[in-house]
């Protein structure tokens, strides 16, 4: 399956960098990480696509990490749908204390935009 990964620094995303990592592994999916610029996180971009390197390397898969400039999630729409990817795997997703879910914008932006199937890992 060929699986776009998004991630932009919060522990949710690299929450689903490592599932998708792992399943990647198993799956022989083909893999794509896209680091976008999430105004929520204090991390240098520079610094999350290095994590993601690493995390790619030590599974021992051959996967592809990229740095995406722009609006987070009209990008990550955009790639989906131009390079005909099969998954977009997103990090987010909390409970509030009334027990309902709460997404960020960028989550928010790609379930309601996306033509492709959407996972959302919390």
């Amino acid at each position: 399956m060929k699986v776009l990964c998004g991630i932009g620094g919060s522990d949710d995303s690299f929450r689903a960098l490592d599932r998708t990592v792992e399943r990647a592994a198993v799956a022989d999916d083909d893999l794509t990480v896209a680091v976008v610029e999430n105004p929520d996180s204090s991390i240098d971009p520079a610094e999350i696509a290095r994590r993601a390197e690493s995390a790619v390397e030590e599974a021992g898969i051959d996967a592809e990490v990229r740095l995406i400039e722009g609006d987070p999630g009209s990008r990550l729409v955009e790639l989906a749908e131009t390079e005909g990817f099969e998954e977009i795997v997103l990090g987010g997703g909390h409970t509030s204390p009334m027990g309902k879910i709460t997404i960020g914008s960028i989550a928010e932006f790609v379930l309601l935009n996306a033509k492709t199937s959407v996972t959302l890992v919390r």
